[in-house]
């Protein structure tokens, strides 16, 4: 038997371990975003002082987790989800969509109820802190609106940093092909 490698499998090989390589130094990267990124959430809870309410998705993204106020000129509708009280017990947060001033809408998050069958709630002044819903914000009322109690305070720590974990994964499964490839190469030689 030649010695040789075998030309093909051999590229496919070291091209896919090149890659997990890259992803587990990309994962890398990003832990140390991840974690300048949550250094700054915290910061921004003990900062004093009342930002205006971002506009746009851009604009929430710099002020998370910073005390804020808004008008809701109307409640468009009113929803239940699975929240946590300001005690950790289990239950449901009171969502409000809400018209602003200015057209725009957004989720109010009014407080917790211990059962559905959330409250009427027409709009008003709210207050309370800037919290990521999905690709947006919303404010999650503090103290809390419609006589409900308080919500669980939304917290930056709350937020994983695996990015790690991942990058490990990566340099693993590079580290396995590696193994797998030299083993499939030993059987071809002693076949």
């Amino acid at each position: 038997m030649s010695a040789r490698l075998p030309l093909l499998p051999t590229l496919l090989v070291a091209a896919a371990v090149a890659m997990m390589i890259a992803l587990g130094v990309w994962q890398l990267g990003r832990s140390e975003e991840k974690a300048a990124l949550l250094a700054r959430y915290g910061a921004a809870e003990a900062s004093p002082g009342i930002v205006p309410y971002p506009a746009t998705p851009a604009q929430g993204e710099q002020v998370l987790y910073r005390r804020s106020a808004l008008d809701c000129t109307e409640a468009l509708s009113v929803r239940e989800t699975a929240g946590r009280s300001a005690r950790g017990e289990p239950g449901w947060a009171v969502i409000a969509r809400c018209r602003l001033p200015g057209g725009e809408t957004t989720e109010v998050a009014l407080g917790w109820s211990r059962a559905p069958g959330g409250p009427v709630w027409s709009g008003g002044r709210v207050n309370g802190i800037i919290a990521p819903a999905g690709e947006g914000t919303r404010l999650v009322a503090s103290p809390p609106q419609a006589g409900l109690a308080e919500l669980a305070r939304p917290d930056p720590g709350n937020l994983p940093n695996n990015h790690l974990s991942y990058a490990v994964q990566w340099f693993f499964f590079a580290g396995t092909a590696i193994v797998i490839y030299l083993l499939a190469l030993r059987r071809r030689r002693q076949g």
